[in-house]
């Protein structure tokens, strides 16, 4: 009986290697990416088109199984996103394993707007408090340093909100947080395309061109159009696949979708 035992499982041992190569792959685990942040990453109405936020886009960077949620929106700071309450709405809604993206600083520096403004000390204790709410929930935290405008001196890209992006990286340092330092990655893309060749990655569009959100001539070198939401989107997802969190093995390899060089009229994932 025992050599007959024996010889059972010596039989199953061998066949593992063919009953695994025939097994279905394992399908992955579902996870969720809550963004806080403005304009520069919001989710838009078609009627706003062709503005766009990168967080709208930052779907085209992860598989099917899984959830963006986007509470971006436009105007806020650190200071108004808390004082709204949205924070403790984020806080109500996030669980173990969730990722939080917290990109502020554009709407911090604004001195002209007092809800908004947050001097770089009240910035920093809003930043570490961003992050506990996450860490309460056992989610992941992630620091962004504000993104660029297309702000350019003697052919250079001028950094845009350089203390506010000291301040996040000093949070980060401190708190032990990943850092997506976008300020730098996206200076860096925005320089080495030009003042010239940058254009069409923000909203600079002449009156009578039919796009629905701007009936007037617009220029601005703030917000993204489709193609430059969709550019920032892809630093981001190749900053976090470079990080140590869960949701780095989530982010694709090949994201076609936001290497597009001719828009696709809204946020679609269509290569």
């Amino acid at each position: 009986m025992a050599k007959r035992h024996r010889a059972s499982v010596g039989l199953l041992v061998a066949a593992l290697p063919l009953l695994l190569a025939g097994a279905p792959p394992h399908a992955m685990p579902p996870a969720r990416i809550f963004i806080a942040s403005d304009s520069t990453a919001q989710d838009y109405r078609p009627d706003k088109y062709p503005l766009s936020g990168w967080g709208s886009m930052l779907r085209c960077a992860v598989g099917p199984e899984v959830t963006v949620v986007n509470r971006a929106i436009g105007g806020r700071s650190t200071k108004s996103f808390m004082a709204e309450g949205r924070l403790d709405a984020i806080a109500q809604d996030l669980k173990p394993g969730d990722t939080l993206l917290i990109q502020f600083g554009h709407n911090d520096a604004n001195q002209a707007k007092p809800e908004r403004y947050t001097p770089i000390p009240d910035y920093e204790a809003n930043l570490k408090h961003f992050i506990a709410v996450a860490r309460a929930a056992k989610a992941r935290p992630v620091l962004l340093t504000p993104v660029t405008r297309r702000a350019f001196k003697d052919g250079h890209v001028v950094p845009s909100f350089p203390t506010y992006s000291d301040a996040a990286r000093r949070v980060a340092k401190q708190e032990h947080v990943p850092l997506i330092d976008l300020a730098a990655l996206s200076e860096h893309w925005i320089d080495g395309i030009g003042l010239d060749g940058s254009r069409i990655y923000y909203l600079h569009y002449a009156k009578g061109e039919g796009l629905p959100g701007y009936t007037e001539a617009v220029d601005d070198d703030t917000h993204f159009s489709e193609l430059g939401a969709r550019r920032i989107a892809d630093l981001i997802a190749d900053a976090l696949a470079k990080t140590h969190l869960p949701i780095a093995r989530h982010i694709l390899k090949d994201r076609p979708a936001l290497a597009r060089t001719t828009p696709a009229g809204g946020p679609s994932c269509a290569s």
